[in-house]
């Protein structure tokens, strides 16, 4: 692929390199070719020898942007500043796609060739407030593009990063670094920015946040992003560890759809503020995790009875006046699971009233599921870790409650464990102990990762029926894509997809 049709080819991907042996770069930007990476950089400062261009850029399988970092840009280059503007030059000379100049070098660098100029400025340590200006600077060095990155300190910054992109006068790379600005390195092709980029594996990254190549190009399907394409998101702190992006991006993917959902870690304190930010991004729908359910039902102009009533929303969708609607589908998707499995018990039937129900939490999806059973009939228990919210709770909804010491003590028919107990990496932990459990019991763990907790292990063995977490969290998230889209879910998809996603964090 030429430089010309580099430009003319929107929304790149560019995998960043980074070896201490040439033969292991030449190897990885081979590896990268096979997979269908179309641009790499060449990291030379990571190279614990001269760097040898003709090698490294002789027979090249793809085009590339070489790239020579100092130590005081969080760089690896171990040579002096002489050596490394030779070598830079000497990049230029020897035709490289692309060379990244720091701004306070690219004046002294000329244009030669058809190499094209990127002249780059970093700050790692904020989003400062003068980007305009600095962008202003960067314009003034012969550019072919600019390249402008931050760390994201708020979820705000990458907003204020991402307009600056949209409104470059020169074609701009921008984007916020950081777990708080990983939402920005997907956005940005939405908004103009000429590629992206992203690192070799998920093992090895080079700056704050970076995403690996494949989740860039399988998960988000960047290199399909353009402005028309309708963005979604979950909203939670922490978010790392959400499954929510690999399912709803698996759905909209088998359907063809122009649509994107993002990751996005908003800091309790900062939720009312960040949504505000959001506006401009022009997102569509939220899924609400941990600790936003209260939050945002007070924050959305329109509110779905179940959620006014539970107290908590999981689920935001932008409606036509611009309002936003708030739901809870955590409610009925535990509601759907707990009956289906009901129904495989003697007798089959699904009816909750005068069950005996001993409820593990007092959370956001505890209080849903508590609802759903109280509106329902059953004789609900709820046990709390912190024993206030379990009072709480309770007289909200007036059911009955434990000392969490004392729930092993409590008969019932159905036990639902809402807490994180015996949650990855915690593996070998359980809400309830085993000896507690009784032969023909229904026991519902909502944790989802991994799918089988010890407790429905146990369960098992206790001849009990088992409700995982997979079934709720694939549940909630389907009605969740049905607000958002209008469209039925792929469940099924969805479903596996989840599983797989378990898989390959666990190994």
């Amino acid at each position: 692929m030429t430089t010309v049709e580099i430009e003319s080819h929107l929304l790149m991907i560019c995998v960043s390199i980074g070896r201490t042996r040439h033969k292991m770069v030449v190897a990885e930007h081979r590896a990268l070719a096979d997979r269908g990476a179309e641009l790499v950089e060449l990291r030379l400062d990571w190279l614990s020898r001269q760097p040898d261009l003709g090698r490294l850029l002789g027979d090249r399988p793809t085009p590339c942007v070489v790239t020579c970092r100092r130590r005081s840009d969080r760089g690896r280059w171990a040579g002096t500043e002489n050596q490394r503007l030779a070598l830079l030059r000497a990049a230029i000379v020897a035709g490289a796609e692309y060379v990244d100049l720091e701004d306070d070098i690219a004046g002294g660098i000329p244009r030669y060739g058809s190499t094209k100029r990127i002249v780059s400025h970093h700050n790692f340590d904020e989003t400062p407030e003068n980007l305009e200006e600095i962008h202003s600077q960067l314009t003034q060095y012969d550019p072919d593009l600019v390249k402008l990155v931050t760390m994201a300190n708020s979820p705000g910054d990458m907003v204020r990063m991402l307009r600056l992109v949209e409104s470059a006068s020169v074609p701009t790379i921008g984007f916020c670094m950081g777990e708080l600005g990983v939402p920005s390195r997907i956005l940005c092709g939405k908004f103009g920015s000429p590629f992206t980029y992203a690192t070799f594996s998920g093992e090895r990254e080079l700056a704050p946040g970076q995403i690996p190549f494949e989740v860039m190009r399988d998960v988000y399907r960047y290199d399909q992003i353009g402005p028309e394409t309708c963005v979604f998101g979950v909203l939670g702190d922490p978010i790392a560890h959400s499954l929510s992006p690999l399912i709803h991006n698996a759905a909209f993917a088998s359907l063809g759809m122009d649509s994107v959902y993002l990751p996005l870690r908003v800091p309790r304190n900062q939720l009312e503020t960040t949504l505000r930010d959001f506006e401009w991004l022009g997102i569509d729908g939220y899924s609400v995790t941990i600790p936003h359910k209260q939050g945002v039902l007070e924050f959305a102009g329109q509110k779905e009875e179940m959620a006014t009533r539970i107290g908590a929303a999981n689920t935001l969708v932008r409606q036509g006046d611009g309002q936003w609607l708030a739901s809870n589908t955590d409610y009925q998707a535990a509601l759907e699971a707990l009956q289906e499995a009901l129904r495989t018990m003697p007798g089959g039937s699904d009816d909750l009233a005068g069950r005996k129900v001993l409820l593990l939490g007092s959370g956001g999806a505890a209080r849903a599921i508590a609802m759903a059973m109280v509106q329902r009939q059953a004789a609900v228990t709820i046990a709390s870790r912190t024993h206030s919210h379990a009072v709480k709770l309770s007289e909200e909804l007036g059911c009955q409650q434990i000392q969490w010491e004392n729930r092993g003590t409590v008969f019932s028919e159905i036990l639902i464990n809402c807490t994180p107990v015996g949650m990855h990496p915690e593996v070998d932990e359980t809400p309830f102990a085993e000896n507690w459990l009784r032969e023909g019991m229904v026991v519902f763990d909502t944790v989802y990762n991994p799918e089988n907790t010890l407790l429905l292990k146990q369960a098992r063995e206790r001849s009990c029926v088992t409700v995982s977490g997979i079934e709720m969290f694939v549940r909630q998230a389907a009605l969740q894509f049905e607000r958002f889209t209008g469209q039925e879910p792929p469940e099924e998809l969805m479903r596996d997809t989840v599983r797989r996603g378990i898989s390959a964090v666990r190994r």
